[in-house]
């Protein structure tokens, strides 16, 4: 068995199935994969662990040896599910590839994509996967540069032509000194050849902290973009530290109607009336139905004078985002030092929404039934509404 992490699950129209992804890999071995499992059922039951589809891999099964100069890392899906797509049904995953070195340190870690037209009903690893480098190999970079990549975002629209939003982030830190975009219009098998940077000069600033820390506490709260497409336009939502001394980090958002090529100036999200929420927003997660129905949510602690404990707010455009209504999705703040002991732990990280005609379905890591105060012992749940 191994350790997962970060995952990414979605439908596919095409063949009723759901999917899920996951990195697998160990603490203390150098074994790094990106597994696929599936329910046809609704949830119910999942492909067994030894039979997951394997969409990246440092392991070569033909001569049972391990490439520790590879780990594979941060996967996220996505399915074409428009019927006149000519690629439709087909599955999309991208990761981060690092390459290591012998002192630990990575040298490049490029974004990459491996996608496949049908995973195999009935044993997913026969899967066969193609491969397509979305960023190039840079050795000799020292682990910064435009190959030098994390939180990837993938989307599908309804023509067929995948969208991969993204952050420039230093292999060995986590500074984000940039935001990338990258488009394929022909099903994966290659992309621009070079990512469009999204943001401004003087319009977006990364926090600090190389560690990714908000201050006073001491999780980590990463540059986690999300990114939305409806009826022409992107959407693309991220942590913004440029008003940091007068509100703490905020949520912003910066939209193309013309397939990414060129982007709007740096609009405000987490707004309270017609100014930025006091104290600090983070992790953003952004989802729309066609003509222009766009939902947002994301950790905000504008409730907390001290800056300190966590709601979840959302936010909704009906026009494609000229304009939004925003309020608290949580009913409860949580203090995150007593559902992670006060350390530099992750928080789940990863919140999302999800949207159908009639309903929206938030969901977010809560600590608030903590019973830290009898054990000693944090926790966080799985919440929604």
């Amino acid at each position: 068995t191994c350790s997962g992490g970060d995952p990414s699950v979605q439908y596919s129209r095409r063949d009723h199935v759901f999917y899920l992804s996951q990195l697998c890999f160990f603490r203390t071995l150098a074994f790094s994969e990106v597994q696929i499992y599936v329910s046809s059922d609704n949830g119910l039951r999942w492909t067994p662990g030894r039979q997951a589809a394997v969409a990246a891999s440092n392991f070569d099964y033909a001569k049972g040896t391990v490439d520790d100069s590879v780990f594979n890392d941060k996967e996220l899906i996505a399915v074409d599910n428009t019927p006149g797509s000519p690629h439709y049904g087909r599955l999309y995953v991208t990761y981060t590839k690092f390459h290591m070195r012998a002192d630990g340190f990575s040298d490049y870690c490029p974004l990459q994509l491996s996608f496949t037209d049908r995973v195999n009903a009935t044993n997913p690893q026969l899967t066969t996967f193609r491969h397509t480098a979305i960023s190039p190999d840079n050795p000799g970079g020292n682990g910064t540069g435009r190959s030098a990549n994390q939180f990837s975002y993938p989307v599908v629209e309804p023509d067929g032509s995948l969208d991969v939003g993204f952050t420039q982030e230093e292999c060995n830190s986590s500074a984000d000194p940039h935001l990338l975009f990258q488009r394929s219009s022909d099903g994966g098998r290659t992309f621009l050849p070079r990512a469009v940077q999204i943001d401004k000069p003087g319009q977006y600033r990364d926090n600090p902290d190389l560690g990714d820390l908000l201050a006073p506490t001491a999780f980590r709260a990463p540059n986690t973009i999300s990114m939305t497409y409806s009826s022409g336009k992107l959407t693309y939502a991220y942590q913004n530290n440029i008003h940091r001394k007068v509100s703490g980090a905020d949520i912003s958002f910066q939209q193309s109607g013309d397939n990414g090529r060129n982007w709007s100036d740096s609009t405000l999200l987490s707004t309270s009336g017609s100014a930025a929420a006091p104290n600090d927003q983070f992790m953003p997660s952004v989802t729309s139905l066609p003509g222009g129905r766009v939902y947002a949510i994301w950790y905000d602690r504008r409730l907390d004078k001290a800056n300190h404990d966590i709601d979840t707010w959302q936010a909704r455009s009906a026009d494609n985002g000229r304009s939004w209504t925003s309020s608290r999705l949580s009913t409860t703040s949580w203090n995150p030092d007593t559902a992670f002991f006060t350390s530099g732990a992750f928080i789940g990280d990863y919140l999302q929404v999800a949207v159908s005609s009639t309903h929206v379905y938030p969901v977010w890591t809560d600590g608030r039934n903590s019973a830290f105060a009898r054990t000693g012992i944090g926790e966080t749940d799985i919440f929604s509404s």
